[in-house]
């Protein structure tokens, strides 16, 4: 966190959650940017994961299957947030879609 605070300005803030998560602010809300957030590798060779926000997590999982992509970490509640999944582009890469939803659980 530290790097990204020295070189970009980030500014991290614990989620007040049971896992290590951090709410990263990368900068003014009234400019485009990538808010985003950082938790520890579970595995030395995990990469970096892009997670998208969606809509509908279900239409979306069919849409990635029908064009071709793949589930790979199917839908899970991450409580008072909303649904999170996992899926592998045609390329094989990693990404997630999220749904909001505060009453997740």
């Amino acid at each position: 966190m530290a790097f990204y605070e020295a070189i970009f300005g980030w500014k991290f803030q614990k989620w007040d959650s049971p896992i290590d998560y951090w709410l990263i602010t990368t900068g003014d809300e009234k400019e485009p940017g990538i808010n985003g957030g950082l938790m520890p590798r579970r595995d030395p060779a995990q990469p970096c994961v892009n997670t998208i926000s969606v809509a509908t997590l279900d239409e979306t999982l069919t849409s990635v299957e029908h064009h071709g992509g793949t589930c790979v970490v199917p839908k899970m509640p991450i409580p008072g947030v909303g649904w999170l999944a996992y899926c592998k582009d045609t390329e094989g890469h990693i990404f997630g879609v999220m749904q909001s939803d505060p009453a997740a659980r």
